[in-house]
């Protein structure tokens, strides 16, 4: 049994104000291509299908082209719910979807759904669990334990009618840790936005599915495994903030065989349309011709010059139009007098504003301005009223 696990691909994202839309056609153009070269037995989508609960009509559009063509090519899709997804918009239709081969699980009801496919060995069993949260089982099973999403989740596989004797896959979306709680988390990619902050309460130790032959996560942007290989993040496919320039994204290829053996696995390299970098310098020594490398990607910009250049971004954009952010970073010499107190005047007498700016400018800059400076600062000041 081979199949494709995928996961977060938070359709309709934008970066900052910059609509990835087309970024996300080219990688699900590139995921069917893929499907058709390895020619998996399914696909399946561990959640956050979509960037939010109400998804823009482009991002609906995307979903819809990409589960017809996986249709058309009578792949059968295992897809659930996520955090930023809404249950019950990403639910409807899914019972007249089943007759295509698209099965989706939007929203829990008590039930833990399950599809079944068979290959040489025989069934292999997909369980279905959307995004859960402990108020949703303890409505179902009030006499259970929900104390924590962990106790929830034990409270559903539980109830589920599941024969361990034979292959059993598990879709979820949740937060889980590696071994026992508390024992570790797994590497945040920096664009989760539900699980930068989450206590103890939402961590789900791994060994939760240890009777589980597969497990596909999803909620994890970093794809990864998670206590043992065959309990893996599949990761977003594409990089969704500044902190993940330079790591890697991949899709996420597992053959199983017989009961007992360990899955393999394979990590496909994903190509974006567009890279994500970041570039650092002097303003001008970055806007030379010669340093002007890949027009076309996505860029974060870090300044060192020692005073904000005017209108400097309406100048990275001229030669990166795809630009994303800006931001200054002093040289490390002032980094290193920012830990410094201002030096305040003997005794008990109040500071001018000079020796004000002074200290400030040695806290700050680790230097003392110049002549030129504190006479434009004295002038200004002056006429705010509050010169020395």
């Amino acid at each position: 049994m081979k199949f494709l696990h995928l996961a977060d691909l938070h359709l309709g994202r934008s970066l900052n104000e910059i609509s990835l839309i087309p970024d996300q056609k080219y990688l699900l153009d590139q995921i069917l291509e893929l499907s058709a070269q390895e020619k998996p037995d399914a696909v399946l989508i561990a959640g956050d299908v979509y960037d939010r609960a109400v998804p823009s009509e482009e991002a609906v559009a995307l979903l819809d082209g990409f589960l017809s063509e996986l249709a058309a090519m009578r792949l059968p899709v295992l897809l659930i719910s996520g955090n930023h997804d809404s249950d019950e918009r990403l639910n409807f239709g899914s019972r007249l979807l089943k007759e295509s081969g698209i099965y989706i699980c939007g929203k829990y009801d008590g039930t833990l759904h399950q599809v079944s496919l068979t290959d040489g060995y025989g069934p292999v069993h997909f369980w279905l669990l959307p995004y859960i949260t402990r108020a949703q089982v303890q409505h179902f099973w009030p006499d259970e334990d929900t104390r924590t999403y962990e106790s929830a989740v034990r409270t559903v596989l539980r109830h589920a009618e599941i024969d361990f004797t034979e292959r059993n896959v598990l879709l979820a979306h949740q937060f889980v840790t590696p071994g026992k709680a508390g024992s570790g988390d797994p590497i945040l990619a920096g664009s989760e936005t539900a699980a930068q902050n989450v206590g103890t309460i939402d961590r789900i130790s791994s060994d939760v599915f240890d009777h589980f032959d597969y497990v596909a996560l999803g909620h994890i942007h970093r794809p990864q495994k998670v206590g043992r290989e065959s309990i893996r993040y599949g990761g977003s496919p594409l990089r969704y903030s500044l902190s993940e320039v330079g790591q890697d994204k991949a899709y996420t290829l597992v053959e199983m065989a017989n009961k007992g053996s360990h899955p393999a696995v394979t990590l496909i390299p994903v190509k974006p349309l567009h890279e994500m970098r970041l570039l650092k310098g002097h303003f001008e020594e970055l806007m030379k011709p010669e340093n002007i490398e890949y027009p076309d990607d996505y860029v974060f910009v870090t300044l060192t010059d020692r005073t904000p250049v005017p209108d400097a971004f309406a100048a990275i954009q001229a030669h990166y139009p795809n630009a994303c952010g800006l931001r200054y970073e002093l040289p490390e010499s002032s980094k290193a007098a920012r830990s410094e107190k201002g030096i305040s005047p003997e005794g008990d007498s109040v500071p001018t504003f000079s020796d004000q700016i002074r200290a400030f400018y040695r806290q700050i800059l680790g230097e003392e301005p110049t002549d030129e400076e504190m006479k434009i600062l004295e002038s200004a000041a002056r006429e705010a009223g509050v010169g020395d």
